[in-house]
């Protein structure tokens, strides 16, 4: 997401480089260039209008700061305005003071707004609360079915009555059933339309009324860009909603609408939808976005998204096994698995600083890498995984293994030698040594993780100079043999 908008920002930062300091005149050259990626990126034009002019005031308005340059100060300003325009802060969920609390999902058709729902329904119950699916979608074919599908996927019931009750009654009786069972979180499913129109409207309005709601939320496509703001703002204005969650951001999305809701609806966005997997919904939070969009990552969402996937016990074991080199193929096919867990590899490097320049087809090696790894691994036996070294003396298993995979011999070769720089290049940083960053198996061309352009074995590793390694009396084996 927001990639033509981060490359465009870039190239402004790049003309502001060795500039002394800050002045009227680059700073107006600069402006055009952030004017003009804004209105690509499909940001409404009254928010780009309002941004530009604040941005140029507080640069005007700046003091400059010894030993920062001129371009760092101007992007620091920038993002500033970029977290203003989109909310300042999250905005989390409300919560009943008693009872079930009801959200109410609202959309128009093909946003969506049914696998929104059960997203929504996996990320509370992540947060140990339990949640409750109401299916009033009688008009779209196999709406019904879709939520059914869906809550059996994630574990969450669903209430529905079929296709011949009216709307407004399934919701009243699926509040009831909750708070009967003693659900926390009822959220509605309700109908949409191919546009807005008054019968939709009423409807809505009559669901509102009846389960009276504690949030109204609202999915919008962020594909449709600056219209994603003036839908919301329609809604708000005729229904009354409380937030938006924006779906499709992982797509061809140019972001406009990610940067124009909360201006022109004065609704926040408080989800963001990243994939069709129903682990794919994050809470919304400006500055992490802002920092996205300016190509500085988002080291907290990775986190995040680390935590809900890793136990904190396998992670101190298997810690403990890197830095005594003991660290084997079976550990290294669980690590790729709650990787894969967590999204699209691309989608996990460009929250990591720096990385956010890898183009989609290194992004797509990596990927293809990793699948061909995971096959090499899955035709080893279990004690050729516990116990590389095995590997590393025996041509005839190299070969069966290649066989079984469907790779030539050379191929597990390259990936036990890959295997071995690791488990080196771990243990030294273990001993406070950041030289020889070699890189992860199977992973070329991917700076920082081995193959050719990445960093290799002996090369100064990006911490900066050699450290000397601390003596130790026992230290623990290197690698696992000699190919």
């Amino acid at each position: 997401m927001f990639e033509a908008l981060a490359d465009r920002l870039e190239s402004t930062w790049k003309k502001l480089r060795g500039q002394n300091k800050i002045s009227e005149s680059n700073i107006q050259d600069a402006l055009k260039e952030v004017r003009r990626a804004l209105l690509e990126a499909d940001v409404n034009l009254q928010v780009v209008k309002n941004f530009i002019s604040e941005v140029a005031a507080k640069a005007q308005g700046a003091e400059v700061v010894t030993g920062v340059r001129p371009d760092q100060q101007f992007i620091k300003i920038v993002h500033d305005e970029l977290v203003r325009v989109m909310g300042e802060t999250n905005v989390p969920l409300a919560t009943a003071d008693s009872g079930p609390t009801v959200i109410l999902m609202a959309g128009l058709q093909g946003t969506g707004k049914t696998t929104a729902t059960a997203k929504l329904a996996l990320h509370l119950r992540k947060q140990n609360r339990t949640a409750l699916l109401v299916a009033t979608d009688i008009y779209r074919p196999a709406a019904i079915d879709q939520l059914l599908t869906l809550g059996k996927q994630i574990d969450v019931p669903v209430f529905e009555l079929g296709k011949d009750i009216d709307p407004v009654e399934i919701a009243r009786q699926g509040i009831e059933h909750g708070k009967q069972i003693g659900i926390d979180t009822i959220i509605v499913d309700t109908a949409g339309r191919l546009q807005i129109d008054q019968d939709m409207m009423a409807e809505l309005g009559r669901i509102k009324q009846t389960v009276q709601p504690h949030e109204t939320l609202l999915v919008v496509d962020a594909m449709t860009g600056q219209e994603a703001a003036n839908l919301t703002r329609t809604f708000h204005e005729q229904i009354g909603i409380t937030g938006a969650i924006l779906t499709k951001l992982d797509g061809d999305s140019r972001g406009g609408a990610a940067l124009s809701v909360r201006q022109i609806s004065g609704a926040p966005i408080k989800f963001v939808g990243v994939g069709e997997k129903v682990e794919a919904l994050q809470p919304f939070y400006p500055d992490r976005m802002a920092s996205r969009i300016l190509g500085m990552g988002d080291v907290l969402t990775l986190v995040e998204k680390a935590q809900e996937e890793f136990d904190i016990a396998d992670a101190e074991k298997m810690q403990e096994k890197m830095l005594t080199a003991k660290f084997d193929f079976t550990d290294f096919l669980k690590q790729t698995r709650l990787l894969k867990n967590m999204g699209s590899l691309g989608g996990i490097m460009k929250m990591i600083p720096g990385m956010n320049k890898l183009s989609d087809e290194q992004m797509r090696q990596g990927e293809v890498q990793l699948k061909r790894t995971e096959a090499m691994i899955n035709s080893m036996t279990v004690e050729e995984r516990r116990n590389p070294e095995l590997l590393a003396s025996s041509p005839s298993r190299r070969r069966r293994i290649g066989k079984g995979a469907g790779y030539a011999e050379n191929d597990v070769t390259k990936l036990v030698s890959d295997f071995q720089k690791m488990r080196t290049m771990m243990q030294q940083m273990s001993q406070g040594n950041f030289t020889g960053m070699g890189g992860l198996p199977g992973m070329p061309g991917m700076p920082g993780m081995g193959g050719p352009g990445g960093m290799q074995p002996g090369s100064r590793g990006y911490m900066g100079a050699q450290q000397k390694k601390k003596k130790k009396k026992d230290k623990p084996k290197k690698g696992f043999g000699q190919l």
